[in-house]
């Protein structure tokens, strides 16, 4: 056995394998993807008796060991031919669902036949109980040959048992009998193919035979197996069912002697009862509504107490060392770059982890999978599937989770789809501009009395942008070449309570991805921008410097008023004011004049940036947001040179669509590229998505003014 022992968790998708995992490993875990795929990676580390240290490595739930997904592919090649010899299973521990024994058996069936030591642990014994499912734990284990332990993942009821079952196998390191002589289906092919490896099993054999192309072996192996495939004429299609059909057969024979279970008409599950309502043609869909709605407005409510709290300290931290330390490039680099860029990190964090949270509550409850199962029908219309609604929901609140999200999505082709519309979900990032803009341009009237006219604008602006998702899926699935089928199979699993322990684990670890991941990223361009905003041409600064020293020395008691419109001339002159001057001619058909262009650049590092950009630019001294009003009237006086109003309704709500539609949003095209594992999608959805928004805002403009 190795020195630090691979562990693979195995299981059905819901067996309640990945709570066993937080169990085992607690937090101390790494969370990431594997080689070449952004399929969700897990290694945890576990002690055994205080002296031997296991990897448990978390592999993607799969019904079977003939693999269809992506995720399933993944857990297969890690069993049959790691990329890392290193990672080789060592032992395999087979989570099963107790309370839907005979389809996991068959799983666990083929996980025995392959010959790696397994432990077989039962999971949802009290649901299963609840059904009438009573299960000869002992029996079942002699008749399958391998250990079998009971554990609940709740209360933690049968780890000690299982860490002492891993320990002895640690130490043994056996194996039992084939669960089923699979030799009889290609006795001739099998013999031969393990002439060339002999460490393999018959079942092993058999799936070399079948998947060898996929395996890490070298030319000579796999030519060597193709002959084989075409001497004995194998053919897999009819030994694979062959297989599953002999499995079935003796699973059946297993449980008549270890299972006993209450007819199916003596009761009818709760569960079941419960999708009478929640499934519902008509108000499943409106509970679904009512349960978002919740779940959206929740990522607001909660987390907009610790955003606070984080700014509010940010803020003062900034404060007191700008009071503290002496001024320069050093302390306003440390202050307004490196701070900045921090606090632009951190405060995604409660957002993160409330998101995650109440995913993750929906998942433990069992209603998540219904949430899919009726969305399913709207987004395949648009070359999506039902389990694209829960990360789009998600970039209501925030682009950044909801994008790591979409990793549950199997489909490589939906998944990517739903990575590239995401985008367009108006996340909270982008209320300070809309409610600044709105209350400049739509009147403060009410219609019948209660509709606000500014609040169904607000709304207005999240339907447009779920429908221009759409209607952008609907497009890139016929240029997207990925030839990959997509087959909605979803389990619906009981309705249960949710695992606390499980929530905050992994809220834990969804927030330790973002800062340590995406973090490192963020705050690059955080520097960079304020290298832009900071700094300009020697000679600009110089003439400016030159200048307000002359208008100070002559009129020193308007100090305070020339310092103001000395930072502002920096801004224009500098590199980032230079680039709105640049891009002027390309905005003014837009309605924006070069002051607009700073914002839209200083934006890339966050769309809510807007305010403060506007707040520098106009000299509206202090925190923008302590000073909304006086920016209001500001920006609603603000003239260009002929004298017109900047913010016309045609302006106003040009820009409302532009940061609707744009992607402003540095922090989400780093995450893209992370879950992309290129920067090809990134550039591509920067690209498309500045053009829809310039050509959409173009129109508003031009039709308004």
């Amino acid at each position: 056995m190795a020195k630090n022992p691979h562990i693979a968790l195995l299981g059905n998708p819901n067996s309640g394998k990945s709570s066993l995992f937080n169990l085992l490993t607690g937090l101390n875990q790494k969370v990431g993807n594997f080689p070449g795929v952004t399929v969700e990676r897990k290694i945890g580390k576990l002690k055994i008796q205080q002296k031997t240290e296991c990897n448990v490595i978390d592999l993607p739930g799969t019904y079977s060991l003939y693999p269809r997904r992506t995720d399933e592919w993944v857990a297969y090649k890690q069993i049959m031919s790691p990329e890392n010899q290193e990672e080789k299973v060592d032992i395999a521990i087979v989570v099963a669902d107790a309370s839907n024994l005979r389809r996991n058996l068959l799983y666990v069936s083929q996980v025995i036949d392959l010959k790696i030591p397994v432990i077989v642990v039962l999971t949802m014994m009290d649901i299963a109980k609840k059904r009438g499912v009573r299960i000869d734990i002992d029996t079942l284990s002699r008749e399958m040959q391998v250990p079998i332990i009971a554990v609940n993942a709740r209360t933690g009821k049968g780890v000690d048992q299982l860490k002492s079952s891993i320990g002895i196998l640690l130490q043994t390191d056996t194996v039992g009998n084939d669960f089923y002589n699979i030799h009889e289906l290609a006795e001739d092919a099998i013999a031969e193919v393990k002439k060339l490896d002999n460490t393999l099993s018959n079942y092993g054999a058999i799936h070399y035979l079948i998947n060898h192309e996929s395996f890490q072996l070298n030319e000579e192996k796999q030519a060597e197996i193709e002959k084989i495939e075409l001497k004995y004429q194998f053919n897999h299609t009819k030994v694979q069912a062959e297989d599953i059909q002999k499995r079935y057969q003796k699973i059946r024979l297993v449980m008549q002697k270890s299972v006993e279970e209450n007819s199916p008409e003596k009761q009818k599950k709760f569960s079941e009862k419960l999708d009478d309502f929640f499934l519902h043609n008509t108000w499943g869909y409106l509970i679904m509504g009512v349960v978002l709605f919740l779940l959206f407005q929740s990522v607001f409510w909660i987390a907009e107490y610790p955003m606070n709290a984080i700014e509010e300290g940010v803020g003062y931290v900034g404060g007191k060392l700008g009071e503290i330390l002496p001024e320069g490039w050093v302390t306003d680099l440390l202050i307004n770059g490196v701070l900045a860029g921090f606090g632009g990190i951190i405060v995604f964090v409660p957002q993160i982890m409330i998101l995650f949270g109440l995913i993750t509550l929906l998942e433990d409850t069992g209603y998540m999978a219904r949430i899919s199962f009726l969305s399913d029908r709207i987004m395949r219309k648009v070359g999506l599937n039902g389990k694209s609604v829960m990360p789009m929901i998600g970039g209501f609140a925030c682009a950044v989770p909801a994008i790591m999200n979409a990793r549950n999505i199997e489909n490589s082709k939906e998944r990517l789809l739903t990575i590239m519309v995401t985008p367009f979900m108006s996340c909270s990032a982008r209320l300070p501009v809309f409610t600044i803009l709105a209350s400049l341009v739509v009147p403060n009237e009410y219609i019948f009395g209660v509709l606000s006219l500014q609040g169904l604008v607000l709304m207005g602006l999240y339907v447009l942008g779920v429908a221009v998702a759409m209607g952008v899926a609907y497009i890139l699935n016929i240029f997207i070449k990925i030839k990959e089928k997509s087959f909605f199979i979803l389990e619906l699993p009981i309705y249960r309570q949710p695992r606390w322990k499980n929530i905050l684990i992994t809220m834990i670890e969804k927030a330790k991805v973002f800062v340590f991941d995406a973090g490192k990223i963020i705050m690059v361009i955080s520097l960079v921008l304020w290298a832009l905003s900071t700094y300009g041409p020697a000679d600009r600064r110089k003439i400016i410097e030159d200048t307000y020293t002359e208008q100070v020395s002559k009129n020193p008691a308007n100090t305070e008023e020339y310092e103001l419109l000395k930072s502002q001339a920096l801004l224009e002159n500098s590199y980032a004011g230079i680039l709105g001057r640049a891009i002027e001619p390309v905005i003014t058909p837009l309605g924006y004049d070069w002051k607009i262009g700073i914002a839209l650049v200083t934006s890339f590092a966050a769309r809510e940036v807007f305010v403060g950009t506007m707040a520098t630019i106009y000299s509206v001294g202090g925190d923008a947001d302590e000073n909304s009003e006086t920016l209001r009237n500001k920006m609603a006086s603000a003239k260009r040179p002929d004298g017109t109003p900047v913010y016309t309704k045609a302006t106003g709500y040009s820009l409302l669509i532009f940061y609707l539609l744009a992607m402003q949003c540095m922090s989400t095209l780093a995450i893209v590229k992370r879950e992309t594992g290129s920067w090809k999608w990134p550039v591509i959805q920067l690209i498309y998505m500045t053009a829809i928004a310039y050509f959409l805002s173009f129109v508003v403009y031009q039709l308004l003014s």
